[in-house]
């Protein structure tokens, strides 16, 4: 499995579940997210998700197809 780590925005709590399967370029599009989302097929902290917007907060994982998505916070070098 590929561990990804994703970086919340400065001043940023969350970011909705397919936006973050998006921003990782883990899906191809907005609606292949939701799709895949809706069909059970996206794990948050071991436990199937199938809330298309569940707000993702940081020190979360998501487990995707072979991918581990880490959801930190703000990185100040990243941007800026």
């Amino acid at each position: 499995m590929k561990t990804l780590t994703f970086h919340l925005r400065e001043g940023e709590e969350f970011i909705p579940l397919i936006q973050l399967l998006k921003a990782v370029n883990v899906v191809y599009s907005g609606s292949d997210a939701q799709e895949c989302v809706a069909c059970g097929m996206v794990r948050r902290n071991g436990e199937t998700e199938t809330r298309k917007r569940a707000k993702i907060r940081e020190g979360e994982v998501i487990e995707f197809d072979r991918y581990r998505i880490l959801v930190e916070a703000h990185d100040p070098e990243e941007w800026g």
